[in-house]
């Protein structure tokens, strides 16, 4: 039994007994929640992290936005054409768009936002490559033409999460890719409340009086954004049973990646609810610096994928069996283009072989270990456990998620500061097909993750991916992704499984959408 799972039944006696009656605490005009990390910066076109992008859904909107069956929806746009020859794309904007300093959304601002976005982003990249153009018609109208048919424009413009295209004022989307942003100013639902903004602590945002919500129903992240409560609060709880004690007496409403070992407590609370988090799960990875040694060598890499056993592993972290699937696919299992072809069978005995017959001389994997993000310390201790029985040496760090943000962009030997392997768990929604793959991008430094894996031959097929003509060609380029990812190993997925929240019985309307977001939630009394 784990440390934290004897620290939390030895917590249990005092959880249970929590008072019914408490749960009656709070203000149905404030939504507290305890998400997994803590908001460190506001530009969700340059940080990778979800608290950027669900920061962004508070704030900004969206051209387009993903339905709950993943399909793209009109959002700030009103109408949109396509020529005959797939090349010309003309969107208008829904009358009435403001920002939150009262400015109306203009083209101009549409431009300047995709523009800063395509720096950074892969389908943006491929949107506004060398030739095309995106050009300000008039205040309402812009127009996209392509030099040639590129199929994913929608996706692109609706994609949920990765780096998504939210929409900022030009003076804002102005501010140079380098240069972080620190005006929070969008047209969404929700304004960020700076003076409430406390790291460490809590992050804060009021109602936008102004805002007007699309006609349509909510449908995943589709359709009307209803901002019901006031006033929404992300609280900074590192620890899980502080967590639940706040969910149980009231003081929290919604409880982000609660931990399994604590699904029973909840679902004894007739005042409580256990649901799955978001629509579509996450791939827990171990992600493996490919700039530094030992990592760097792609046979200890291959090495590895001997070592990844989903049967082992996810019930270290998942004890549900019916939360977690082996997908044995770099691609989710709900994904088009799941294939399991070249997989390679876990075996702890040849990985041991292996590890040896790649040369490993010793060099300590310094193996991230984020405590306050039970999914990522749970695996990282599984793993630091995995590479200890292939004989390697293991130097497994503790740390904060805010910590192991900042570290792993450090490119130094192990020696100096740097690491080898750390684990998070990127959404499905970010790796349906070879193009949006966030973890499968390959072009070094210029715009994979960190861990930097370096593949020109995964880069030239995940382009034509893109401009595949038909479905059959997509599904075939899907396949020589996967069989290239085998052999190269830019990461490894340990799984598929579901995120779980806890949250107050007192809400209603939280959306089935493919990420996290808190409009549309009202809460009684």
């Amino acid at each position: 039994m784990s440390i934290s799972r004897r620290a939390t039944l030895a917590l249990l006696p005092a959880m249970l007994a929590a008072p019914a009656l408490a749960q009656g605490r709070g203000d149905p005009g404030t939504l507290r929640v305890k998400l997994f990390g803590d908001l460190r910066g506001l530009d969700p076109f340059i940080s990778p992290e979800y608290m950027a992008r669900n920061h962004g859904y508070m704030v900004y909107d969206t051209l387009f936005a993903l339905d709950s069956k993943l399909r793209p929806q009109p959002q700030m746009v009103e109408s949109h054409s396509v020529s005959a020859d797939r090349l010309a794309w003309d969107f208008s904007l829904r009358p009435g768009l403001r920002f939150h300093d009262g400015a109306p959304v203009t083209s101009e601002d549409v431009v300047a936002s995709l523009r800063r976005w395509a720096i950074r982003d892969g389908h943006g990249a491929q949107m506004l490559a060398e030739g095309n153009t995106l050009e300000a018609v008039d205040a309402r109208r812009f127009r996209l033409v392509m030099q040639r048919p590129w199929g994913l424009v929608l996706d692109a413009l609706a994609k949920p999460s990765g780096l998504p295209a939210f929409i900022m004022p030009a003076r804002v989307a102005a501010t140079p890719i380098t240069t972080p942003i620190t005006d929070p100013t969008g047209s969404g639902p929700y304004m960020l409340r700076r003076e409430d903004w406390r790291m460490g602590d809590r992050t804060t945002y009021r109602r936008n009086p102004d805002y007007q919500p699309r006609a349509e129903a909510p449908d995943g992240l589709a359709g009307g954004k209803h901002a019901r409560i006031e006033r929404v609060e992300w609280l900074v709880l590192p620890d899980a049973a502080t967590a639940l004690s706040a969910l149980q007496t009231g003081e929290l409403d919604i409880f982000e990646e609660c931990p399994p070992d604590l699904f029973p407590v909840v679902a004894r609370n007739r005042n409580l609810r256990l649901a799955a988090q978001d629509a579509a799960g996450v791939q827990p990875i171990f992600r493996m610096n490919h700039a530094v040694p030992p990592f760097d060598n792609p046979k200890l890499r291959q090495a590895m994928r001997l070592l990844v056993d989903p049967a082992e592993m996810m019930p270290a972290y998942m004890t549900e069996r019916d939360r977690w699937q082996d997908c044995r696919s770099f691609f989710p299992c709900a994904s088009p283009f799941h294939t399991s072809e070249g997989w390679v069978a876990p075996n702890a005995d040849l990985a041991r072989t292996a590890v040896q017959q790649s040369g490993y001389d010793g060099t300590p994997v310094v193996v991230l270990d984020a405590q306050d993000s039970t999914i990522s310390s749970t695996f990282a201790r599984v793993a630091a456990d995995r590479l200890r029985r292939a004989g390697m040496t293991v130097d497994l760090q503790a740390m904060d998620w805010a910590t192991l943000v900042t570290r792993r962009l450090s490119k130094n030997p192990v020696g100096q500061g740097g690491w080898s392997l750390f684990v998070s768990a990127p959404a499905a929604v970010d790796l349906m097909d070879p193009v949006s793959h966030i973890a499968l991008r390959a072009a070094g430094a210029r715009t994979a993750l960190p861990g930097w894996p370096d593949d020109p031959e995964l880069e030239r097929l995940r382009d034509a991916f893109a401009f595949a003509p038909t479905q059959e060609d997509r599904q075939r380029i899907a396949r020589d992704v996967q069989l290239r990812a085998v052999e190269t190993v830019p990461y490894l997925p340990i799984g598929m499984m579901s995120l779980v929240r806890g949250h107050s019985a007192r809400l209603q309307g939280i959306l089935d959408a493919a990420i996290p977001v808190y409009w549309n939630i009202s809460k009684t009394a």
